[in-house]
């Protein structure tokens, strides 16, 4: 229980590994700032709720969350929220939730600590909602880190892309890269840690421009994975206008390097490309795609898809699905599109029925899961290096990772499992669709 005067805040955090990482960020802030976090909303006296607005209706999820609570205020508890939902809706947050007393975009989190100051002072609607013209990057040496197998290093901020349906350039501001002196900083620090595998962020990551001008995003890779106790690099998420050749040649060169590349083509059409002004035609990305194909080593691909954009035709979708057969993806992340605010995409016609992406969706899934029974079962009888993620010792199992980042459960009867972060060797026995099954060499 929290005493009278002591400060305990809970955090939630909705949507991607940049939005729990700004977590990891926020609560090692508040903890400088004299604050406990701790597991309930009953527990806390400050009650925060880091917001995504990625996905359908994500503002009404975060309204329909402080509805809940709010009876929470009557007993003095205070409330904030965070991230791309603030951005994006701003001080209508205060009109629809009045007992909401603070509202901050992701791109003002180092102002944190004067606001926390001025909540203390009781000042009941603090704002901290800087436009897309700032320069300011969220650095800190506070960081308070979740993951116990894997550190996380935000290179650069917001979005300089404006694909029609995104509403990210709006909720995080321009593209502002860190140095490469403080990503450098920030890797040995979380090399003492103990940490032996760092993935690099950005809303576009290899959009990286260095401030210094000292090195390129492959450089970076590089560099970061020459740190002495880094074993494994990864980087999410590439942008195809920027990814470059010497990308695909650091991560053959480099065996740190994670032989993994997450590069979302959203669709198949040259058509609908245009209307996402992704600015790249299919064509052009698989120019990128050959490129990782001649690679030495055998790189695995991930992507993105939306299906049932405003005026994807049945053709349209068809030539994404060849896209699909042609690539031979790994893994494939597919959505719905859903109409998001302030974007351009708004004023086009949705006239396809949500029945009919529901279709195109499960057809798509449908075809990548075939494509990926072969692709996973080629690995039986491989002996590969995994990294422990999860123990879970009821099941008899133990869930690691390649570093071709494909889940290998590995059968476990020994009473005392390997913490994550430990690695091992295994001989892979069986496949499924979406993970391999191994046994210890």
């Amino acid at each position: 229980m929290a005493t009278a005067t002591e400060k305990t805040f809970y955090l939630e955090t909705f949507g991607c590994q940049m939005n729990a990482h700004d977590s990891e960020k926020v609560i090692g802030t508040l903890r400088q700032e004299g604050y406990r976090q701790v597991e309930t909303e009953d527990e806390a006296g400050l009650i925060l709720y880091n917001t995504c607005s990625i996905r359908d209706k994500a503002e009404q999820k975060v309204f329909h969350r402080l509805n809940d609570y709010k009876a929470l205020h009557k007993a003095g508890k205070r409330f904030g929220v965070l991230g791309c939902v603030a951005q994006q809706e701003g001080e209508k947050i205060f009109e629809r939730a009045p007992y909401v007393s603070l509202v901050s975009g992701s791109a003002s989190y180092r102002k944190l600590p004067e606001m926390l100051s001025r909540l203390e002072a009781g000042e009941t609607r603090i704002t901290g909602l800087d436009d897309r013209q700032t320069d300011e990057t969220f650095e800190t040496e506070f960081t308070a880190r979740q993951n116990p197998y894997r550190g996380y290093i935000t290179i650069i901020e917001g979005c300089d892309k404006f694909c029609s349906y995104c509403v990210v350039p709006f909720t995080r501001g321009k593209e502002r890269s860190r140095t490469s002196t403080s990503v450098l900083e920030e890797a040995k620090r979380i090399a003492d840690l103990g940490y032996t595998e760092i993935q690099l962020l950005g809303q576009n990551v290899n959009s990286y421009r260095d401030p210094e001008g000292k090195c390129s995003f492959a450089e970076l890779l590089v560099r970061v994975g020459q740190v002495p106790g880094i074993r494994r690099v990864r980087f999410t998420t590439s942008h195809p206008r920027d990814f470059t050749r010497d990308i695909v040649e650091a991560i053959d060169a480099h065996p740190t390097l994670c032989d993994h590349v997450h590069l979302p083509v959203q669709s198949g059409s040259a058509r609908v490309l245009k209307a996402m002004a992704r600015e790249y035609t299919p064509e052009w990305y698989l120019e990128r795609i050959a490129w990782v194909k001649s690679a030495k080593r055998s790189i695995s691909l991930s992507t993105d898809i939306i299906v049932g954009f405003p005026g994807e035709t049945d053709d349209d979708f068809i030539q994404t699905m060849d896209l699909l057969a042609q690539v031979q993806y790994d893994c494939v992340f597919a959505f719905k599109y859903s109409a998001r605010p302030n974007t351009p995409a708004l004023v086009m016609i949705d006239s396809i029925p949500d029945v009919e992406k529901s279709k195109r969706l499960q057809a798509l899934l449908d075809r990548q899961r075939e494509i990926q029974r072969p692709n996973y079962s080629k690995h039986i009888g491989e002996v590969m290096e995994v990294m422990v993620e999860v123990q879970n010792p009821a099941r008899g199992q133990i869930s690691t990772r390649s570093s071709q980042n494909k889940t290998v459960n590995v059968t476990w009867a020994q009473p005392i499992a390997p913490a994550p972060g430990s690695y091992m060797r295994v001989r892979i026995t069986a496949s499924h669709p979406n993970s391999l099954i191994g046994e210890v060499v």
